[in-house]
Formats: structure tokens, sequence, C-alpha cells
């Protein structure tokens, strides 16, 4: 028995199936067995990386946040760790976002630019 996306069952794709359970939109296999969604970018957007410096829930203590990259997840990574050995804290990927302990705004935005990424300083 499967289940079409559309309330009718006319037309529309196949996101559910009671054999294997969910399924993957693009290419319909089941989701644990996907390959399409790998080392795709989480985000497409303007391409313009924004950093900002956040503290909320956090228990007041600041991080700068990087916005907007438009790479995979093995290249986010990499990006991460690069960032995080310049400024010379720790950090995270979270989200498709990378979060860098305390805030380096400045210095990592000197370090975006000079990998070639054009890079806006947004929030407070």
């Amino acid at each position: 028995m499967a289940k079409s996306g559309n309330p009718q069952g006319k037309g529309g794709r196949l996101v559910y199936s009671t054999d294997v359970g969910r399924r993957c939109p693009q290419c319909a296999r089941p989701v644990a067995d996907c390959v399409c969604g790998r080392d795709r970018p989480a985000y497409v957007g303007d391409g313009i990386v924004r950093i900002q410096r956040e503290t909320k829930g956090r228990g007041g203590k600041s991080v700068t946040v990087v916005r907007g990259l438009s790479l995979g997840e093995t290249e986010l990574k990499a990006l991460a760790k690069t960032l995080k050995q310049h400024c010379g804290v720790g950090g995270s990927v979270k989200e498709g976002d990378i979060e860098i302990q305390g805030d380096h705004r400045e210095a990592v935005k000197a370090k975006l630019e000079a990998l070639g990424h054009k890079v806006k300083l947004s929030g407070g």
C-alpha cells in the first residue's frame, strides 16, 4: 500500500510506502538508502556569506555565526576547521551554519575574503 503526496491520489510523487517507510522525494529510494542529498549544499542563497555575533541561548557567551555558505557538509566541516585554527578557538557546524566560540567577526571575515568568498558583517 503506497500513499501519494497528493490528497486525492492523482499524480504526485510517492512519499511514503508501508513496505519501506519514508522515501526521498527526488530519487524515490528509502530515506536510509538515499544518495542524492549527500554532499549537496544545504543552502543556496544570494552568494553573500553573512557573519554575526550571537549570545541567545548560550548563557551570555558570544559566538560568531557564519551563514550563507553554499557548500556541502564535508566542505563546510573543513572550512570550519580552518576558521577555528585561524582564530585559535573551538566551534562547530550546526544546521549548515558555522559557529566559532567568541567574537571573532573581523578575523573570520578576513580569512573568508582571502579564500575568495563575498562577506558581509550583519547583526549587532
